[in-house]
C-alpha cells in the first residue's frame, strides 16, 4: 500500500488552472497532488545572440522560499543560481524547445518562469507539464495578434515520475516516497510516446535494464493521461 493509498500504477490527481496570472502571455497553475507550480510564459521582440535564425525558447526554475517542510533561502541571497536550480530550468528549456518550430516563431523568444508554490515531489516534471501548456497559450495569443500566422506547436510535451521504493514500481512519487526511493526515474515524453528526456539513477542501488523498461511503461501510461489533461485544457493546437 502507498502512502496514500494510490495504485502503483496509478498518478495523483492533476489540476491545470489557465490564465492564472493576469499580465503573462501564457500562466497555468498545475497541481500534481499537493505539488504546486505556478508557470507563465513572457514573449519578447527579441533572441539571443547565438540564435541565427529564427525564435527561442528557454525557462526559468526556482522554489518559494516555504514551498518545502523547512524554510530554504533563494538564489538572489547566495547571489548565484542553486546548481539545483540551473540544472532543473535548463531540462525545462530544452523539453519546451523540442515541442516547437523556431523558425515559426519568427524573431522573439518566449520565457517560461516556474516558480513551485509547493512542492511535493515531481516539481521538474509538473513544470514541463505546465510550462508546455504556458508556452502554448502564448503562442496562440501571437497567432490572435497576427504576430505569427501557424501555430508554431508541433506536438504536445509532458513530464512524469516513477521510481522503486521497496523493490516495487511506482509511478508518480510524492516527496515521502521520493526521499525512500532504491530507484529514481523522470521520463520527458511527446503525444506520440517518444522520449525526450530520461533521467534515471540508482539511489539505492543499480537497476536492470529491465526494471527499467518497467518504469518506462509506467511513465507512458502517465504522460499519456497528461497529454490528454493538455488536450482539455487547449482545445488542441490549432
Amino acid at each position: 500500500m502507498r502512502v496514500d493509498g494510490r495504485a502503483l500504477d496509478e498518478m495523483r490527481k492533476v489540476k491545470a488552472t489557465l490564465g492564472f496570472s493576469k499580465f503573462a502571455e501564457g500562466s497555468c497553475l498545475i497541481e500534481v497532488g499537493d505539488t504546486m507550480v505556478l508557470c507563465n510564459a513572457s514573449v519578447e521582440e527579441r533572441v539571443p545572440p547565438h540564435v541565427m535564425s529564427g525564435g527561442w525558447v528557454t525557462a526559468e526554475y526556482s522554489m518559494l522560499p516555504r514551498a518545502n517542510r523547512e524554510r530554504s533561502k533563494r538564489d538572489v541571497s547566495k547571489l548565484k543560481l542553486s546548481p539545483r536550480s540551473a540544472e532543473i530550468q535548463r531540462l525545462i528549456g530544452r523539453s519546451l524547445r523540442s515541442a516547437i518550430e523556431l523558425e515559426l516563431l519568427g524573431e522573439r523568444t518566449i520565457t517560461v518562469d516556474c516558480d513551485v508554490l509547493q512542492g511535493d515531489g515531481g516539481t521538474r516534471t509538473a513544470s514541463v507539464t505546465g510550462g508546455f501548456i504556458a508556452m502554448a497559450l502564448a503562442c496562440r495569443k501571437l497567432m490572435e495578434q497576427g504576430a505569427i500566422k501557424q501555430m508554431p506547436i508541433r506536438t504536445y510535451v509532458s513530464g512524469i515520475s516513477a521510481g522503486i521504493v521497496r523493490n516495487e514500481a511506482m509511478l508518480d512519487l510524492c516527496y515521502e516516497e521520493d526521499s525512500r526511493a532504491l530507484v529514481d526515474l523522470n521520463c520527458i515524453m511527446t503525444a506520440e510516446g517518444d522520449l525526450i528526456e530520461l533521467q534515471a539513477t540508482g539511489e539505492g542501488r543499480p537497476f536492470s535494464v529491465e526494471e527499467e523498461r518497467k518504469l518506462l511503461a509506467l511513465c507512458r501510461k502517465g504522460n499519456a493521461i497528461l497529454t490528454q489533461m493538455q488536450r482539455r485544457c487547449l482545445g488542441g493546437l490549432e
